[in-house]
């Protein structure tokens, strides 16, 4: 009986102690919750891609990847809106997930035509029963994509960084 009051107690002082003692921990470690607006000197992150400087559209009616970047001056604009590490880290996947892209394509699916578009801001795609989906490129934050088409469905934008899946599951069905 007596080492279950005993035991009781120490659960007890436990229980008592543990709250105290997380208390003085946490206030004694160094936090900074204060924010200062201009303390961060720091460019915000892509808000909005800026809008694409040129009104061309390229129609595709046949099975393709069309992979879009920004054009020269919207690489400009994204400059001096985002971060230069952010920027850089941007433009960094960009041309590695475009790279793995095409590998895959080349390797896997070589009747898939390629085009690279950086020079206009809509995609028109023409399905072979005469339907036609337009896709303006403005309206899609990335600054860099891929579409993929088989001429007989919609389009989709497909993730670069799961190209192999997206491929697999798209012209399969």
């Amino acid at each position: 009986m007596k080492n279950k009051l005993r035991g009781s107690i120490y659960w007890s002082l436990l229980f008592l102690l543990l709250p105290v003692v997380l208390y003085v921990s946490r206030s004694n470690s160094p936090r900074d919750y204060t924010t200062d607006a201009g303390k961060n000197d720091y460019k915000d992150t892509i808000q909005r891609k800026p809008p694409s400087s040129f009104p061309d559209t390229i129609t595709i009616d046949f099975p393709a990847a069309v992979f879009y970047n920004p054009d020269s001056l919207q690489i400009e604009k994204l400059k001096v809106i985002t971060d230069t590490m952010i920027f850089e880290s941007i433009m960094h996947d960009c041309f590695y997930q475009v790279r793995h892209s095409l590998i895959v394509l080349k390797k896997y699916y070589p009747r898939i035509k390629i085009i690279e578009v950086t020079n206009a801001r809509y995609l028109l795609f023409e399905k072979a029963g005469g339907e036609k989906e337009y896709i303006d490129l403005n309206t899609k934050n990335d600054p860099c994509g891929i579409f993929i088409f088989d001429g007989q469905k919609a389009s989709l934008q497909a993730d670069m960084t799961n190209i192999e899946s997206e491929l697999g599951f798209y012209f399969s069905k």
